[in-house]
Formats: C-alpha cells, sequence, structure tokens
C-alpha cells in the first residue's frame, strides 16, 4: 500500500505536468488498459442483466449510443481545452494517450512524414482482455472507437482510415491517418 507521502509525490508529480485526461482519469495515474479494465467491472454484468431483461439487440443498441455520445462529448472536451489547431489538438491527444496505452500494444510503423502516418497494431492486450470476457463488441465501443473521436478532434485536418481491428477478429489493425499539411 502506497504510503501518505508516496501520494502526495505522487500528486504533486501529476500537478506538475498537465495531464490532459484528467477528466477522464482524474488524477490517479492509470493506464488505459487498468481503466477499461475498471469500466468493465461495472459495465458487463449491467449490460448481461440489460441483455437479460430487453434483449441483446435491445441491450447492446442502447449501450452502443450511450458509450459512443459519452467518448464522443469526452474528446469534445478535451480537445475544447487545448490551444492551437486541430491538427495540434490531435497530435497532443496521441501523444498522451500514447503514454496511457504504453506497452499494452505492439505498433508497427509503416510510414510516418508529415503528411502520412501509417501504423498497424499486431498485438492488442485490450482485445485479449475483452476476449476473455466473451465482450469484445464492448470493448470495441470502449477503445477502438474512441479513435474515432480523437479523429474527430483533428478534423478536418486530420483523417484517420481504418478497415479492421484485432477487437473484430483481425490479424491487425490497420491505422492510416492523412494530414494536411501548409495553407
Amino acid at each position: 500500500m502506497a504510503s501518505t507521502d508516496d501520494l502526495k509525490a505522487n500528486e504533486q508529480q501529476a500537478d506538475a505536468t498537465p495531464d490532459i485526461f484528467a477528466p477522464a482519469f482524474g488524477k490517479i495515474g492509470l493506464s488505459l488498459l487498468e481503466k477499461v479494465q475498471i469500466q468493465a467491472q461495472v459495465l458487463v454484468p449491467m449490460l448481461r442483466a440489460f441483455r437479460a431483461e430487453l434483449g441483446e439487440e435491445r441491450a447492446n443498441q442502447i449501450a452502443s449510443q450511450a458509450l459512443r455520445e459519452w467518448s464522443g462529448n469526452l474528446y469534445q472536451e478535451i480537445g475544447g481545452q487545448l490551444s492551437g489547431s486541430p491538427r495540434q489538438k490531435w497530435d497532443a491527444i496521441n501523444e498522451a494517450m500514447f503514454k496511457r496505452v504504453g506497452g499494452d500494444v505492439d505498433l508497427e510503423t509503416l510510414k510516418r512524414e508529415p503528411e502520412a502516418w501509417e501504423f498497424n497494431i499486431t498485438s492488442c492486450r485490450y482485445a485479449d482482455f475483452f476476449r476473455q470476457l466473451g465482450e469484445p463488441e464492448l470493448g470495441a465501443l470502449l477503445t477502438c472507437e474512441m479513435d474515432v473521436d480523437i479523429e474527430a478532434v483533428g478534423g478536418p485536418e486530420v483523417t484517420m482510415t481504418r478497415t479492421q481491428t484485432i477487437m473484430k477478429g483481425a490479424n491487425y489493425c490497420d491505422f492510416r491517418f492523412k494530414m494536411k499539411t501548409g495553407g
């Protein structure tokens, strides 16, 4: 268990570097995977209860709509608090996100240029976790679909194409970002 001094030191360190994800994570230094695992502890039993009561299709539809709205609002709020162009906001969010993701995905960079960033995620602990729970659709909503909301913060200067994800059964996730450069 952490001592009071350890907790104060962590808070001071967090205060020294602004955390753009504070609205989603608070001041707790959780990785994204840890946050998602905590969310799943609540959401999985709730979703299963709703499925039993409302039927799978209707319960999934409600969950999807609610989680997409929550994520979209969250990233719009984060983007709204950042200064700079949409591209600069997107860059800041991605930099902060990759710090939270850490080694929970394996990334293979294919191209990194001012006007394009292309990479594949070849291994994903998020997909592993949600498959073990038997809830890959929920995993896609909580993790994969946030990429669309982050892209929206960067729009129209940043566009993303992704045709497949590990969460939905593919061998890798294919991310292709195009960035407007110049005036």
